[in-house]
């Protein structure tokens, strides 16, 4: 009751009450992304991969990405696509990814939920990531393999000496393999072999 808690939110979107838990305290900071990014997946609900569970985190190696690549979706997608091969398995559409903004913010609340309604993910840059899933461990997971992709990119690259040039790379080729031995449709828009 502490630490979760379930909110009812009025008919028009403009106001809320907590139903149930969060001891006293106020929802999330973040709570405006939250809610939007729920409207955004309304709007995909026919899709198997959409759900009802947004979740939010504040992981290291994702963040630390944001220091070194520029805050777009194909750079992203490929460097935790070229990571570790489960990670175009999860999300063969890549990831979203949302510039430095101001945390707690409206702007960052509209802009996570414009890209939501394309992507399981979004990295908020120097931030954190925010997924959704079917059900907790399914958007949990998602989080996990991106945090867990980050984290190789982030070895592999320091073990080279900072490049991003490898001697042993997953191609474009090995992720249309997965894709295709998948049958998942991968953004192609981001591949460049």
């Amino acid at each position: 009751e502490h630490s979760l808690g379930l909110v009812d939110i009025d008919a028009a979107g403009s106001a809320w009450r907590i139903e149930w838990g969060l001891d006293g305290a106020r929802p999330t900071s973040e709570f405006a992304a939250h809610y939007l990014d729920h409207c955004a997946l309304a709007s995909r609900a026919g899709e198997a991969r959409s759900g009802r569970v947004v979740y939010h985190a504040h992981t290291p190696n994702l963040v630390t990405l944001g220091v070194l690549l520029p805050p777009t979706a194909a750079v992203y997608s490929r460097a935790l696509w070229k990571s570790i091969t489960e990670c175009i398995m999860v999300i063969p559409q890549g990831v979203g990814v949302v510039e430095w903004m101001l945390p707690g913010s409206i702007g960052l609340a509209r802009a996570t939920a414009s890209l939501m309604a394309t992507y399981d993910a979004v990295v908020w840059a120097q931030h954190g990531v925010i997924a959704a899933g079917t059900d907790f461990r399914t958007a949990f997971g998602l989080v996990h393999t991106l945090e867990k992709a980050a984290g190789i990119y982030l070895a592999a690259r320091a073990a080279s000496g900072g490049s991003d040039r490898f001697s042993q790379p997953i191609t474009d080729a090995h992720l249309r393999a997965i894709c295709e031995n998948l049958n998942l449709a991968v953004a192609e828009e981001f591949l460049e072999e």
